[in-house]
């Protein structure tokens, strides 16, 4: 067995494959980007080696520079995680030539399977049924353009050396498929170093079913169940399931032995997923392979027990498996969720800033694999997922009760994330119904609905700052009247008046002619419980950053600020006209479409934008004249930057 093991990684998938490494006696080592000198995987392990600045082409990407780490450590093997290197058969191969054992697939394999087009034609060769598509990838968009023409509309866009959702578009109308054929392509090569896209037919609200495989190199192949992985926001999983609600009986069968064949047929060895949709009829198609561990592969290891990087481990180190097809036998039930520094309520558009309080829940049932803790920073660079929570019962109902629990008792503050939506999605009929296909959220769109008014969230707010609630507060509370003024994260400036009464234990809370009463029923540090005049309670938590204050409140969450504090702010350069566009996030301009002086209509593409390894495409919000574009190609933004100053027409 393995002494030393280098984690080609960063975040809670290389936390986790520590973890597993540390109960086999083997040592793990931790490699890191400038930006990761102090993050969670850094910490948590023994031994960890600078790869380079932050960008992931010339960190995590690098080839030549994981391997020299994993020379300078002594690792005897190499583990990719998912994400970046862990589906490139460049790092297999360098790894081989190295001398260093790569736990995953052989670089042959890597290739033909990850690359789509050859792996449908792996699948079809060996009786898997595919979806109809283009007959090869290509960089050429004009022959890309003219193949769609020969198909009928939606055509889905996708790229042939990756997933995730990067470098995946829909196109319904003809007029938009160079522009998706471009953003494609080009998101495509910033994320897998190859611009290869292809043509396929869109299925309308399939849904999307997985299968486990693992494969030894004496030839056995296994099952080890499926999993549902429909709700998706931009063709990313946020919500897995073990087994699928919505797989017929006496398709299960056909569907794991259809993944084996494929697995088979492409002489696999190591953990891998074959993935399927399946339409209404509940017939399913091959989708892809993915050759590496899935962000998922936990709800795999709760229904059948089993640990996968062990056994990932022990594969490439030449063991056979332990046990045969007829040895495995889920039990249970268990969901996994995924926790993302993003902004649903706002196109889940990718946040950053600092982790002020991080408590994920604890109970029979729930396991947490993180990537941070408290105080760290979560930047621009890299995938905004911050954490997974799994939970796991004895039926599907026990595991949706237990989930909400946990989604309850889940604590976060000093950046928005999606905590809040999966409290949503987990009541949600259709969901805990199990009907959901891969459209849903696309046909039932997240619009946040507070238990109180936002008035209460604000006025909890000038609590906070006031120092009624925090006795450290910015603004040192004095009875009687006190007028706080505030700006909100969205820009909103607001004049918040609080009036205490006699005995000081009660404050009236006026915003213009709207006011609210609140008692302040218990305080603990970052937390208090306020009790409203009308019988209303209201778990109010925070984190203060000088004269900010992180506010969780009634279901409300985000950040306010003393306004004088902002009065000199210069994030938005100056003034601006109405029809401005500013940068909704933090993140780098890549591409800029438009030129000073140039007229614009309303919905033209004006500037690329990319966060977190996705791009957001920029759109003038009215006709106008360009004016003033402050910032060029390569600039990293903050959040509320200008990035094109326009006059209106």
């Amino acid at each position: 067995m393995f002494k030393k093991i280098l984690i080609a990684n960063r975040g809670e998938i290389a936390v986790r494959i520590a973890r597993a490494c540390r109960e086999m006696g083997i040592t793990p080592v931790a490699v890191y980007s400038e930006a990761d000198a102090h993050a969670l995987h850094v910490r948590s392990m023994p031994e960890a080696h600078l790869l380079g600045p932050a960008p992931a082409l010339e960190s995590y990407l690098k080839i030549d520079a994981v391997i020299e780490a994993a020379r300078r450590a002594g690792a005897e093997a190499l583990h990719p995680g998912y994400g970046f290197l862990s589906e490139r058969a460049a790092l297999a191969e360098a790894c081989v030539k190295a001398g260093i054992v790569f736990i995953g697939p052989p670089a042959g394999v890597i290739r033909s399977l990850g690359d789509k087009i050859t792996s449908k034609k792996i699948a079809r060769e060996a009786g898997v049924p595919v979806v109809p598509g283009s007959d090869g990838g290509s960089t050429d968009l004009d022959s890309l353009e003219r193949a769609a023409k020969s198909m009928a509309l939606p055509i889905l866009i996708k790229a042939s050396a990756g997933g995730g959702g990067k470098g995946m578009r829909v196109v319904r109308d003809a007029a938009e498929m160079r522009p998706a054929l471009e953003g494609a392509s080009r998101e495509a090569g910033a994320a897998f170093g190859d611009a290869t896209v292809f043509l396929e037919r869109y299925l309308e609200n399939p849904r999307h079913v997985e299968v486990q495989i693992l494969a030894d190199a004496h030839g056995h192949v296994v099952a080890l169940g499926e999993r549902e992985c429909s709700l998706q926001r931009r063709h990313q999983k946020i919500w897995e399931e073990s087994p699928s609600p919505g797989l017929h009986p006496d398709k299960r069968a056909s569907l794991l032995e259809s993944a084996c064949k494929a697995a088979r047929a492409a002489g696999y060895v190591n953990a891998g997923t074959v993935e399927f949709i399946v339409d209404s009829r509940s017939d399913f198609y091959f989708l892809e392979v993915n050759t590496r561990l899935q962000v998922e592969h936990p709800v795999t290891e709760l229904v059948t027990g089993l640990d996968l990087v062990k056994l990932q481990i022990r594969v490439a180190a030449g063991e056979k498996l332990p046990f045969t097809q007829e040895d495995i036998r889920p039990r249970g039930h268990a969901i996994e969720v995924r926790l993302y520094a993003e902004d649903p309520a706002h196109g889940y558009l990718p946040t950053s800033g600092r982790l002020e309080v991080f408590e994920p829940p604890v109970g029979p049932g729930i396991r947490n694999d993180v990537g941070v803790g408290p105080g760290d920073e979560v930047g621009i660079h890299y995938d905004p997922m911050l954490a997974k929570l799994i939970v796991s019962a004895e039926s599907r109902e026990e595991a949706l009760a237990r989930l909400a629990v946990a989604l309850a008792d889940y604590r976060i503050a000093g950046l928005t994330t999606n905590l809040e939506f999966l409290r949503w999605l987990c009541e949600r009929p259709e969901v805990r119904a199990g009907e959901t296909t891969t459209g849903y959220l696309d046909a039932h769109p997240y619009r946040p609905e507070a238990p109180v008014p936002p008035a209460a969230w604000l006025d909890a707010a000038a609590l906070v700052l006031a120092g009624v609630a925090d006795p450290g507060g910015v603004s040192a509370w004095r009875p009687g009247r006190q007028d706080i003024p505030v700006r909100t994260r969205t820009g909103d400036l607001e004049t918040l008046t609080l009036l205490s009464n006699t005995s000081g234990n009660t404050w009236r809370a006026s915003r213009g002619a709207l006011s609210t009463e609140w008692t302040l029923d218990s305080r603990g540090r970052g937390s208090a419980v306020l009790a409203g005049a009308s019988g209303e309670r209201v778990e109010l938590r925070w984190s203060r950053t000088g004269d900010a204050a992180w506010i969780q409140a009634g279901g409300i969450s985000g950040v306010v600020s003393l306004a004088p504090a902002l009065a000199e702010e210069s994030v938005h350069h100056g003034h601006h006209g109405p029809a401005s566009l500013t940068a909704p996030m933090p993140g780098a301009v890549i591409r800029v479409m438009v030129s000073e002086g140039d007229t614009v209509e309303e919905g033209q593409r004006m500037l690329v934008l990319e966060a977190m390894k996705m791009e957001h495409t920029m759109a003038a919000p009215a006709r106008g004249v360009v004016r003033k574009l402050p910032f060029k190609v390569g600039a990293v933004v903050p959040l509320g930057a200008v990035l094109v100053e326009m006059e209106e027409e």
